[in-house]
């Protein structure tokens, strides 16, 4: 905000009133100071003071003060009677300098009856007279007078300025510091200038012989030891949960406030997250710290993963905010010590991807499987076996189904005889299920054969390994995963996937969780999911795994083929059936006639008779409505008012009275 002011200063554009907004301690009301001494320089308006007049050596940080620059405190003199006694003090000329300079600290606690006091004279204020307003919250300002001032809104020192500050004095006062206390020094003014140099001042008024050190900071300061924040991380990152409370015990007895640590883990967090998305975050700026200390966050770094990272951050922010007003802050704590210890435990994307990322550090850290051992020989074992014909309850084998290709490689075999029907109460002759010509009308079928069988969902490969086949030694070709090397995170991806379509060698799996699998279908996990296919059903795979499995199906609904006309149906109901009801003798050989299928059903019930109770209802509502009543004969309205009165008043007629 110096640059705009000063170029004012020195074009003579000066306003009337003026607006200081900013955090706490980022010199608002020292700039007030400085710009009045400004003003009112004999050489001025001008943005550099002599330092020598007389009004220059009055507004100096030690100097009297002068009579023609008055500072009010709007927190204690911020009623309507302060405001008008400003107001007609305001009207005088000032006494030996330009301008009548008003600087109203914490303006914000003006009341509203006061700024409407003060509003006309900002409004049309002498030609003498200026206004500085400073307040940390300029929207409380009211805003007849706000839009009438110049805002210029202040903001905190950046670390590297106020590192620079901070050696500036300390070079000034002679004093020794070490390097690596001044980011803790920093960190704690919060980017204040004046809250910065309290904290400094505080240290060097109990620094020793040999200035400040480290140790001696964290003491006077209060805040958590770095050696407690990276046995913390590391415990973390190596899933050590003895490590991990075992920070908290000696936090405890170094008596330490949890939520001090917890804030300070928040940071170190913060900063590791940075220096995971910017390998060169310190020279950036963007992480403050020693250099042996970056170096040593930046081997944290890159033991955690973003994600974990990210929910790791989570994790403690809402521990901070559970600690409010806890009465064990500790046990707060370790609670959320032990949620980050355990991401099953969270629900969500962030936990998933936490849950992969360990998985994948235990696999990088686990050793390689011994060559020729039993998982190859697992492997080299046989694939598939033939199984065995399954058997009707007749001891007959139930024909196999065979694709329209293969029964046209093979005309000359005969198909099998189709399976017995269940018991019916008439003799049903079996048909055969491939008919010889076709039928010209539509007839009642002699007895109902099975209808054809549905095409697969999918096609089979080339090597006869269809999805049924798939899904039927699915745990095989997860067990032959996890023996791949670094399939144990690709293992457990799949817990939850399954096969939807088979297309040659082309299988293609789905997942329920979108993150999952997209993870799936990068190159390193379908590689290892091709290679236990390979072990399992031989030959060479490629495997995609898609999100849900609407999307698989419909990739696959275009080559599926058409599926076989429907059998014609038939109804008879049993009533009909009734009289020939004697057993017909099975024919030996029914005519070839397309298949039909015929079904009976008992008759439909007739609907249950009304109840006595809704028969009365009905025939009462069915009844004639009974005439009204006959009306009352109407009576004289004046025979009405002469009853009324004699009950009412005991009033007779004139007549009677006579």
């Amino acid at each position: 905000m110096t640059d705009p002011l000063r170029t004012a200063l020195a074009a003579g554009r000066i306003n009337h009133a003026y607006l200081f907004s900013g955090p706490r301690g980022c010199g608002k009301t020292s700039s007030a100071r400085i710009m009045a001494r400004s003003l009112n320089c004999a050489k001025g308006p001008t943005p550099d003071p002599c330092g020598e007049c007389n009004s220059c050596r009055n507004l100096a940080p030690e100097g009297p003060g002068s009579v023609d620059v008055t500072e009010l405190d709007a927190a204690s003199h911020g009623g309507v009677d302060d405001a008008r006694e400003l107001r007609d003090r305001a009207f005088y000329a000032p006494a030996d300098s330009r301008y009548r300079v008003f600087i109203i600290d914490e303006a914000h606690m003006v009341t509203t009856q006061g700024f409407n006091a003060l509003l006309k004279i900002v409004e049309e204020p002498p030609e003498h007279l200026i206004f500085i307003f400073a307040t940390t919250e300029p929207d409380k300002v009211l805003p007849t007078i706000r839009s009438r001032t110049h805002h210029y809104p202040f903001r905190l020192i950046p670390p590297s300025s106020m590192r620079e500050l901070l050696e500036r004095n300390v070079a000034a006062e002679g004093a020794k510091v070490e390097p690596a206390v001044y980011p803790l020094v920093i960190r704690a003014g919060g980017g204040s200038a004046r809250d910065t140099q309290s904290v400094l001042d505080q240290l060097l008024a109990g620094a020793g012989p040999d200035g400040v050190d480290y140790s001696r900071a964290v003491s006077l300061l209060g805040v958590t030891d770095v050696a407690l924040i990276d046995g913390m991380v590391d415990a973390l990152a190596g899933d050590d949960a003895a490590a991990v409370f075992g920070t908290v015990e000696r936090l405890a007895e170094a008596g330490h406030d949890p939520r001090r640590f917890a804030t300070d883990l928040l940071d170190r967090l913060r900063d590791l997250v940075m220096l995971r998305s910017v390998p060169d975050a310190g020279e950036r700026g963007l992480v403050s710290a020693p250099d042996d200390e970056l170096k040593k966050m930046k081997e944290q770094a890159g033991k955690l993963e973003p994600a974990t990272l990210s929910r790791y951050a989570d994790i403690v922010h809402n521990g901070l905010l559970e600690m409010r007003g806890a009465t064990s802050p500790r046990l707060v704590l370790e609670l959320l010590t032990a949620r980050m210890l355990l991401p099953s435990v969270a629900e969500g994307t962030d936990a998933l991807l936490a849950r992969l990322e360990r998985l994948e550090r235990r696999a990088a850290s686990a050793p390689a499987p011994v060559a020729g051992g039993p998982a190859q020989a697992a492997q080299a074992a046989p694939v598939a076996q033939s199984a065995p014909a399954p058997v009707a309850p007749s001891g007959e084998p139930v024909r196999e189904f065979q694709r329209p290709s293969q029964r046209a490689a093979a005309p000359a075999q005969q198909p099998a005889p189709a399976p017995q029907a269940a018991p019916q109460p008439a003799a049903q002759p079996v048909a055969r299920p491939e008919p010889v010509a076709e039928r010209p009308a539509p007839q009642r079928p002699s007895a109902p054969t099975p209808p054809p069988a549905a095409p697969a969902p999918a096609a089979a490969s080339s090597g006869g390994t269809d999805v049924e086949g798939i899904r039927g030694r699915w745990p095989q070709v997860q067990a032959a995963i996890r023996k791949v090397p670094g399939g144990a995170v690709t293992g457990a991806m799949l817990t939850q996937a399954s096969v939807v379509t088979v297309e040659g060698s082309a299988v293609t799996l789905t997942h329920s969780a979108e993150p999952v699998a997209r993870r799936l279908s990068e190159p390193q996990h379908t590689e290892r999911i091709a290679a236990a296919f390979k072990a399992v059903f031989d030959g060479d795979w490629q495997v995609r795994c898609v999100h849900g499995a609407a999307q698989a199906r419909q990739a696959a609904a275009p080559k599926a083929a058409p599926p076989p006309p429907a059998p014609e149906r038939s109804f008879t109901r049993r009533s009909v059936e009734a009289p020939s009801a004697a057993p017909a003798p099975p024919a030996p050989k029914p005519e070839p006639e397309r298949p039909k299928v015929t079904t009976t059903e008992p008759d439909i019930p007739l609907p249950p008779e009304p109840v006595e109770d809704d028969e009365d209802l009905y025939n009462e509502d069915a009844s004639p409505a009974p005439p009204p009543p006959p009306l009352p004969p109407e009576k004289d309205p004046e025979e009405i008012a002469r009853k009324l009165l004699a009950d009412h008043l005991n009033a007779r007629p004139l007549d009677e009275r006579k």
